[in-house]
């Protein structure tokens, strides 16, 4: 801790980093218990605690284990930014200094978490690191180191107290990222410390701090196949890096596309398909109609056959009016010279 937060320890005082201090920043000292501490120490009235140390480093030019470890890195940073894209208010970051002491400063003896999270802090302020002193005190609500066979020991124990005992950090993992089964993580429970995490049926542990779980996913990122550690939601969904998420919404714009193509194509198949049924419902009234037509030809030639066959018979009656008159006419003809020849007193009927 820095300088003017170890003034309670000199003191004989312990301290906790969530303690409240005034809004000076400092923390409160009485004259009395001074005076019982160090009976023979005078307090002048315009004495100020020494001001925390400014001139840090952020950057020792040490690498990251190795390519994978910097991908874990990233993935779970991008991911939780990407999930919370619509929030400012937590900051998120890797492989950055975290200073909370001078005698760390000092020391130059940490260099911080690979992967922590801030909640409730201005999430577009530029860091550099995360200096607890000017950040109110605040120190990570969640860290994930990534272990490696070098770093293991380190990651599950001396770095685990500072984050249980100094940090009081509420939510712990470690994880390696060739060790699949590695995943182990603690959750803060108060005065009893650091308390083992119990994985869920599907290996994943549960975050409190972020909402989230954490458990491994296996897959290709940044062109690298490897088992990584992802984030995931109360539903079980992978919480999406954001090239994940812009694929995804391409996916969909293809997929509703797609659909939308589809939709049209069927308007189209449909509208063709009532175009042919209107076309097949023309030609059969057309048949329809050429049929009546035909209908009414044969009714109109029989109809004209008729009216022949009764001209016909007219003229076969008129045929037999006249020869029923011609005949007679010949009978009273006949009739008549026979009246004469019996006047000349012929017989006709001997003739």
């Amino acid at each position: 801790m820095p300088l003017w937060m170890t003034l309670p320890a000199i003191f004989g005082l312990g301290y906790n980093h969530q303690q409240e201090l005034p809004e000076s920043g400092e923390p409160k000292m009485s004259v009395e218990l001074t005076a019982q501490t160090c009976p023979e120490t005078v307090v002048e009235p315009d004495w100020e605690p020494p001001m925390p140390p400014t001139d840090l480093i952020f950057d020792d030019g040490e690498p990251l284990e190795t390519n994978r470890h910097r991908i874990a890195m990233n993935v779970l940073i991008r991911s939780l930014q990407q999930a919370w894209s619509d929030r400012n208010d937590f900051y998120t970051g890797g492989n950055m200094f975290i200073y909370y002491s001078s005698e760390q400063v000092r020391n130059k003896d940490f260099r911080g978490p690979d992967f922590f999270a801030v909640l409730d802090v201005d999430g577009t302020k530029e860091r550099q690191g995360w200096v607890i002193w000017f950040e109110g005190g605040r120190y990570p609500d969640v860290i994930v180191e990534f272990m490696s066979p070098s770093t293991a020991r380190v990651d599950r124990g001396i770095k685990k107290d500072i984050y249980q005992q100094v940090f009081r950090t509420p939510d712990y993992f470690v994880f390696d990222p060739f060790e699949p089964n590695s995943l182990q993580g603690w959750h803060l429970q108060g005065s009893q410390g650091y308390q083992t995490l119990v994985p869920n049926d599907r290996g994943w542990l549960w975050c409190e701090s972020l909402g989230f779980w954490l458990g491994t996913w296996s897959g290709t990122i940044d062109r690298e196949q490897a088992v990584w550690l992802r984030f995931y939601d109360t539903e079980g969904n992978l919480v999406l890096l954001p090239e994940e998420a812009e694929h995804l919404h391409a996916e969909a714009e293809r997929q509703n596309a797609e659909a939308e193509r589809q939709n049209a194509e069927a308007e189209r198949q449909n509208a063709e398909a009532e175009r042919q049924n209107a076309e097949e419902e023309r030609q059969k009234a057309e048949e329809e109609r050429q049929k009546a037509e035909q209908a009414q030809q044969l009714a109109e030639e029989e109809r004209q056959k008729a009216e022949q066959a009764q001209q016909l018979a007219e003229e076969e009656r008129q045929k037999a009016e006249q020869a029923q008159q011609l005949a007679e006419e010949e009978r009273q003809r006949a009739e008549r010279l026979a009246e004469r020849l019996r006047a000349i007193g012929l017989d006709p009927d001997n003739l």
